[in-house]
C-alpha cells in the first residue's frame, strides 16, 4: 500500500467513554476524518458533477492500545492498488508524543458509485493516477 495522506488532530475530552479511554466507535470516526480530508485535498469531496462519489462498503479496526485524553493523534492513510471502481485503504493511528507506537490500525474498502443509480462506476482518473504513480 502507498502512503497518501497524514492528518493530525486532537483527542477531544468528549471522545472518551465511561471507562476513561477513547471509545471504540471514535477510532472509526478518526479514520473517516482522514479519508474525508484526503478526498478534499484531491478535490473529490462528495458528489461530483456526474453524481458520482465514494461509498464505504466495509470497515475494520484492530485495537492495539488505549488512547486517552489529552493528546493528539496522527493518522497515516495508505491506499492499495486500484481496481475498476474500488480500492482498499489502511490507516494507522499513533499519538504524536509516541510516534513509534501504533495504537490502532484499520481500513475500509472504498467503491466509487453513481449515487442516483446506486451502482459502481470507474474510479476518477486523478485518484487512479495517484495510486498507480
Amino acid at each position: 500500500m502507498k502512503h497518501v495522506f497524514t492528518l493530525r488532530m486532537p483527542i477531544r475530552w468528549g471522545d472518551m467513554d465511561a471507562m476513561g479511554h477513547v471509545n471504540n466507535t471514535i477510532y472509526f470516526r478518526y479514520l473517516e476524518q482522514a479519508r474525508i480530508e484526503w478526498f478534499e485535498s484531491l478535490g473529490c469531496s462528495g458528489r461530483d458533477e456526474h453524481g458520482h462519489g465514494p461509498v464505504i462498503v466495509n470497515a475494520h479496526m484492530n485495537f492495539r492500545r488505549q488512547l486517552r485524553y489529552p493528546g493528539e493523534v496522527e493518522l497515516r492513510l495508505y491506499a492499495g492498488a486500484p481496481g475498476r471502481s474500488s480500492f482498499e485503504t489502511r490507516t494507522e493511528i499513533l499519538r504524536t508524543d509516541e510516534p513509534d507506537v501504533v495504537f490502532a490500525d484499520g481500513g475500509a474498502k472504498v467503491v466509487w458509485c453513481s449515487y442516483e443509480e446506486e451502482k459502481s462506476v470507474p474510479l476518477p482518473g486523478a485518484i487512479r493516477e495517484l495510486m498507480e504513480g
